[in-house]
């Protein structure tokens, strides 16, 4: 009988254990965080910039300034198009805008 309420009681400890387990590796996983964001400034097609996640700003007159705009085409539309397909290349996507700002976020690398 002893041998019963031994086995029973090593049986209960084990499945406590196997239960609490994943409860511990969840608690100590860090994530403080996941994603970065990058803002596009809109400031006229000279004065454009990224705000980098780190807050360095990278002014875009010089890229915005190659490319060529079509006749009938709206330029606050076509730069920021540019913009924002030249963050997506780096693995960004769109998060969200205001009037003049278009938010870009990407994934955290690991």
């Amino acid at each position: 009988m002893n041998k019963n309420i031994a086995l029973v009681a090593l049986t209960a400890v084990a499945i406590a254990l196997a239960a609490l387990k994943p409860w511990k590796a969840l608690a100590q996983t860090p994530v403080f965080q996941v994603e970065e964001c990058a803002t596009i400034r809109w400031d006229g097609r000279e004065n454009t910039h990224v705000i980098r996640p780190n807050g360095k700003v990278e002014f875009l007159g010089k890229i915005l300034g190659t490319a060529s705009r079509p006749n009938r085409t709206d330029e606050r539309s076509f730069y920021l198009n540019i913009a924002m397909n030249a963050l997506a290349k780096e693995g960004y996507q769109f998060a969200g805008r205001t009037e003049n700002d278009i938010v870009m976020k990407r994934a955290v690398p690991k």
